[in-house]
């Protein structure tokens, strides 16, 4: 064994993250059964951070094997985790659907939404006929649990928010700025956490926005391809 290889040292990294995630998940739960609130909002903030830099090492040991497929093969199982749904609406818009509400960061990477949503896009788009909407709104609709007791509110300028339209742009826009598409926000409720994305023609856009007040708790049907006559 190479104790002084980058495998090594990374693989050690990771161990101690795991301690740590395991001794603040019994932190949470202590002030938790002590009813001490706060500090388990304390605790529980902590063990995301830690989490998160934990993940983005797992993510990065393979490819220290030097094995080549390392970074397609974890691009890939991040992909089939985290289960994106998209497709067109009945009335033939684009939509995209991902399972979890997107952070409110100002900076740092975004390479995990890279390594998702960029397979799932290509994915879906393999073998379809080239689509590209012009003159158009592309929106982000936040969707919250209802039970979530924050505020329904997230950041609408954020790194995320930037990188999910820049791929989503690569597929079905020219591009994304603003003589392309104009972009609106806003924020709905349902039984758990996701972010919506659509990318709607201008003209429709008062459709979409009387349509949206009734949208269906786990989002509206989307089919493979745009149906004909919509």
């Amino acid at each position: 064994m190479n104790k002084n290889s980058k495998f090594y040292k990374v693989m050690v990294k990771v161990e101690t993250g795991i301690k740590r995630m395991s001794e603040q998940v019994a932190a949470v739960r202590w002030y938790l059964e002590a009813d001490d609130i706060e500090t388990a909002y304390e605790k529980a903030i902590k063990l995301e951070a830690i989490t998160e830099k934990t993940t983005l090492l797992t993510r990065v040991l393979p490819a220290y094997t030097g094995n080549p497929s390392a970074a397609k093969t974890v691009d890939e199982i991040i992909a089939d985790i985290i289960k994106v749904e998209m497709g067109f609406t009945a009335e033939g818009w684009f939509c995209l659907r991902i399972p979890a509400l997107l952070p409110k960061k100002a900076s740092g990477s975004t390479e995990y939404i890279r390594a998702y949503l960029v397979e799932a896009m290509k994915k879906f788009f393999k073998g379809k006929p080239r689509i590209r909407y012009r003159d158009c709104v592309l929106i982000f609709r936040h969707v919250y649990d209802r039970d979530r007791p924050e505020r329904l509110m997230r950041d609408h300028d954020n790194i995320e928010v930037n990188k999910v339209a820049d791929i989503v742009a690569m597929h079905v826009l020219p591009d994304d700025n603003p003589s392309v598409c104009s972009h609106y926000y806003c924020s709905a409720s349902a039984s758990e956490d996701r972010t919506e994305v659509y990318v709607v023609p201008k003209h429709d856009f008062p459709m979409w926005f009387i349509e949206e007040k009734a949208m269906p708790d786990k989002g509206v049907m989307l089919y493979e391809t745009i149906i004909a006559g919509a």
